[in-house]
């Protein structure tokens, strides 16, 4: 019994990057000099904690266990207007609640950011802004 030699055909492919370190960690560079866009998810676990407490204080209110948000307040021994704050975020529109949960909110979408836009902005400058959130996290607009 002969034995046959496999038939190796050899293909080479050429793929120009480059490898730098930046700060401790290494990024790959595309041929036209910008890194090479590798999304991780970047879940906020301040901003995901602020959602949890958020919708559990909307169930308390909701539920009648608690009358008023000041008596939730001084129940859960906050301040006042730090929890009129937390408690917009559940008023959020659901699409960007899961890209915050997800991790795929916009990096700048920080716990401060939110809030200071839910209470200081128009209706109309939180529409743009949870607009351009949705386009970032690439969901549609209805």
């Amino acid at each position: 019994m002969t034995r046959r030699q496999p038939h190796v055909e050899t293909v080479s492919v050429h793929v120009p990057f480059a490898i730098r370190k930046y700060g401790g960690r290494k990024q790959v560079i595309t041929p036209n000099g910008t890194p090479a866009a590798i999304e991780k998810s970047r879940v906020d676990s301040t901003l995901v904690k602020a959602l949890a407490r958020a919708f559990r204080w909307k169930k308390m209110l909701e539920s009648g266990q608690f009358t008023t948000i000041t008596e939730l307040a001084e129940h859960e021994n906050l301040a006042l207007t730090y929890m009129t704050r937390v408690l917009r975020l559940s008023l959020l529109a659901p699409e960007i609640v899961e890209a915050i949960l997800d991790g795929r909110q916009p990096p700048e979408m920080t716990l401060a950011i939110v809030t200071l836009v839910i209470s200081c902005c128009h209706s109309a400058e939180v529409f743009e802004f949870v607009e351009e959130t949705l386009n970032r996290i690439a969901l549609p607009v209805e």
